[in-house]
């Protein structure tokens, strides 16, 4: 299992546009991948579950990926938030 704070890099946070961003990105890795903000976890392959977040530009978040392609998962999300999902 490997873990990575981020912080969302671009204004809005993850609203509709750059959720789907997300998710279409962690949804090409077959590790089980989570985002957390706070206290609160979401499968980062659900469109709701990412946007029932409420993660807003500036916020950190933690990426938790499990499984045999998990530091590739990783270190495509955490590139794809780093860019301000303009990728």
């Amino acid at each position: 299992m490997i873990t990575k704070d981020i912080t969302v890099q671009n204004q809005v946070g993850l609203h509709a546009r750059p959720a789907t961003f997300f998710i279409q990105r962690a949804n090409e890795f077959k590790s089980a991948i989570w985002v957390e903000k706070e206290e609160r976890r979401a499968n980062a392959k659900s469109l709701l579950g990412v946007l029932s977040l409420g993660i807003t530009g500036g916020t950190e978040i933690r990426i938790i990926a499990d499984g045999q392609d998990e530091a590739d998962a990783v270190a495509a999300l955490e590139k794809l938030v780093i860019s301000g999902f303009t990728e």
